[in-house]
């Protein structure tokens, strides 16, 4: 199962963009579609919160992923809770579609060209009463002290985390992590050589722990590094690729970056999960589409939405229709 998510891809976002790639290859773009806009199936869904009609990604990522709607700015709970209180989290965790395909056997994988603790990505795997708790910098001394966890510790922790949860399992953890938000990963540091600046004031090297419990896996920084990665040799990969959100694709072309395109993670996700006889569940989101929206930038939401279509087609080039369920969807518009 491939869950894509376009971020803030509101209908008329991808008429826009449909219009835009077909004049962009030539012709007049109307009659244009781009690679889902030919998919046998197409559903409408309505994006609210429980507690709000326009509503934010945490909320909706989590009513994805696990079929509950939940409050504004909570992610991985039910609406039982107190938003930024810690005591109202315990027993109200829902469980997600990336939990129970870990838990079913199956490969995982979460994909992202946001800081990777971001809203959307982090329904996938974390709870959290406050969405803004990506790294443990952003936590009242008094939540932390209730024994809340940071997003950032809860990716490192999911193999912890939910074997913690449910004892009477044995899972594997996720196998591939890659977007931005390097920061939310690493130590605080005035003097350092640190390719990123990092945030956390508990000064843990998220990196470090990782490289520590998964000897088997490769942690990496660019596009040419991830292309490196062999799956017959490393078993999961763990990519960061700038300090918060990566670029947009236009600026990322333009500049001539080394940060992977959001159909490079994704081949190389498919490549890393596709060997395990039980299947996978990947999600990818492009979830720059909705900065460049709140920002009044259509020519980034527009690129972000074509190149989330191009992932899409590569895709399901990779993969088999009679053993694949590849969905696109929004979280919001």
């Amino acid at each position: 199962i491939i869950l894509f998510l376009g971020d803030g891809m509101s209908i008329s976002t991808v008429t826009a963009a449909r219009i835009l790639d077909g004049q962009n290859q030539g012709f007049s773009g109307e009659e244009h579609f781009l690679s889902f806009g030919q998919f046998p199936y197409t559903g409408m869904i309505k994006t609210y919160n429980v507690d709000a009609q326009t509503p934010d990604s945490a909320g909706t990522m989590t009513a994805i992923m696990s079929g509950i709607k939940t409050d504004f700015g909570v992610l991985g709970v039910d609406e039982d809770v107190v938003r930024g209180d810690c005591r109202s989290q315990k027993g109200n965790e829902v469980i997600s579609a990336l939990a129970l395909a870990e838990i079913a056997g199956l490969s995982s994988g979460v994909v992202t060209t946001s800081r990777i603790t971001h809203a959307t990505p982090a329904a996938a795997f974390a709870a959290s009463v406050e969405r803004g708790w990506e790294d443990i910098s952003y936590m009242p001394q008094s939540e932390i002290g209730a024994g809340c966890e940071d997003i950032a510790s809860q990716l490192i922790n999911f193999e912890v985390n939910l074997e913690k949860r449910f004892p009477s399992i044995d899972v594997d953890g996720i196998e591939v992590a890659l977007g931005g938000g390097a920061k939310h990963f690493l130590p605080k540091l005035t003097n350092s050589d640190q390719m990123y600046r990092g945030s956390r004031t508990d000064q843990r090297n998220l990196v470090n722990e990782w490289k520590q419990m998964y000897r088997d896996g490769a942690f990496v920084t660019n596009g040419i590094e991830l292309q490196a990665v062999d799956p017959k040799r490393q078993t999961r990969v763990f990519g960061l690729f700038s300090e918060s959100h990566m670029r947009y694709e236009a600026d990322r072309i333009k500049t001539g970056s080394n940060e992977p395109s959001l159909t490079q993670m994704t081949e190389k996700a498919i490549s890393m999960l596709e060997d395990n006889p039980n299947g996978f569940f990947l999600v990818v989101e492009s979830g720059r589409i909705d900065h460049a929206h709140h920002a009044n930038n259509a020519y980034n939401a527009l690129w972000d939405t074509i190149e989330l279509s191009k992932a899409v087609k590569s895709a399901v080039n990779l993969t088999k229709p009679s053993e694949t369920l590849v969905i696109v969807t929004a979280d919001h518009g």
